[in-house]
């Protein structure tokens, strides 16, 4: 039992440095930093890039939005591939004023596979676009969203991500979830590691890439999780990605669990996929390029196997316990401030955000209370991904029609 001993403190200290590590760099968040000189000062041109597969409830939405962008109309193409689309999204998008790419590949339909299909044909045509933005059928885009990406790509940077702020937050406990943990990630962690110099990722959607960027070899990517990875890939090279605040993309979210659960699964299993590709090129990163930056990146694939370790100590705890070397008193401490730490203080940190970001907490009581039970089952999620992974991609239906004018999102 010595040794059990032993391996428990070892644990503790493990995944409390780790946690204190992420709760450090979250304070940055609250800093403010001046803006970035620009190194140029011209409007790009942009590509507005649009995987849909069966998207005709939602399409002329974000079409629209784009096509009302307060930047010069010449400058900027709206492109929807319509990927193995068995329904009218092809013929909306048109009608709305986007060119439109159909694509058959029923072996390959995730976002990825679209994206390396258009942007191959584009880097082979040589198109004169300075740069591209991805966005998924169901968002609607504010207005100065490329104005504001185009500062960015002036101020030097080669790949941004722009707020993801969602459409329906209150439209069940669900979508409440997904809400709060967005606004969270969007302040906690891309707006505190720009603010001190590290990496923010892409995520998802409402993304800027400078064209040059990929022309050497195009969109490739494996996993589910394709904008994790390739925010990765460009991690390990050395690559730092930006963060827009004020280009801001609204994004639906599902409302029902079971939905939920099929989505957040696929997030996991690419979690897993992209520990299992990109990790040693990760820690060939931080040995090469020697940044903190570099290991910041390595430490984001660490939350899986910080969760695993985190079971292992609540089982040695036990064991501890069992073999009277720890009194009851103890295990109910012990469990007790995981259990705080993993429910009660998301919530006073959800609190937090909604207050630093001036939204209406009173609208959100309710997914705030059931926050807890949406992370919740987000570790129940990895433990059966780690279990049972299931690669096979799913549609998320969407069930609300949603327009950029819409006083929910102004």
């Amino acid at each position: 039992m010595k040794y059990l001993y032993i391996l428990q403190q070892a644990l503790i200290w493990i995944v409390t440095i780790f946690w204190l590590y992420q709760i450090a760099v979250s304070f940055c968040s609250l800093i403010k930093l001046k803006e970035k000189k620009l190194i140029e000062n011209k409007n790009h041109k942009f590509m507005a890039i649009i995987p849909a597969h069966n998207e005709e409830m939602v399409i002329k939405n974000l079409v629209q939005s784009l096509r009302e962008q307060d930047y010069p109309k010449d400058l900027y193409d709206i492109y929807v591939i319509a990927d193995n689309c068995t329904d009218a999204t092809a013929e909306i998008a048109k009608e709305n004023g986007a060119i439109v790419y159909k694509r058959f590949d029923p072996e390959h339909k995730t976002k990825g596979y679209a994206l390396n299909w258009f942007l191959k044909q584009k880097i082979e045509e040589n198109a004169d676009y300075d740069a591209f933005c991805v966005f998924d059928a169901d968002n609607v885009v504010d207005k100065n969203f490329i104005k504001n990406m185009n500062k960015k790509l002036c101020q030097g940077e080669e790949i941004v991500q722009g707020y993801r702020d969602i459409k329906n937050p209150t439209d069940s406990w669900i979508s409440a979830g997904y809400a709060i943990f967005y606004w969270m990630m969007n302040r906690f962690y891309h707006l505190a590691r720009y603010n001190l110099g590290l990496s923010p990722l892409i995520n998802g959607t409402g993304f800027m890439v400078k064209f040059d960027v990929i022309k050497p070899n195009g969109w490739q990517t494996i996993t589910l999780t394709e904008d994790i990875e390739f925010s990765l890939i460009n991690i390990s090279k050395g690559r730092r990605l930006g963060w827009a605040t004020d280009a801001i993309v609204y994004d639906e979210q599902p409302v029902g669990f079971k939905q939920s659960w099929s989505q957040r699964s696929r997030w996991s299993v690419g979690h897993l996929q992209c520990m299992k590709h990109y990790t040693k090129d990760l820690a060939k990163g931080v040995k090469d390029h020697k940044t903190l930056m570099n290991f910041d990146g390595l430490l984001y694939m660490m939350g899986i196997p910080m969760m695993i370790l985190t079971f292992l100590l609540l089982g040695i705890n036990t064991a501890l316990y069992a073999s009277e070397q720890m009194t009851g008193i103890e295990l109910i401490y012990q469990y007790g401030r995981y259990l705080v730490a993993t429910f009660i203080i998301p919530i006073f940190t959800a609190v937090v955000v909604l207050l630093i970001d001036k939204r209406k907490v009173r609208p959100m009581v309710k997914g705030l209370l059931c926050y807890p039970l949406f992370m919740g089952s987000w570790i129940l999620i990895n433990i059966k991904c780690l279990i049972k992974p299931d690669t096979k991609w799913e549609k998320i239906e969407h069930v609300r029609n949603i327009e950029i004018k819409d006083k929910e999102i102004a």
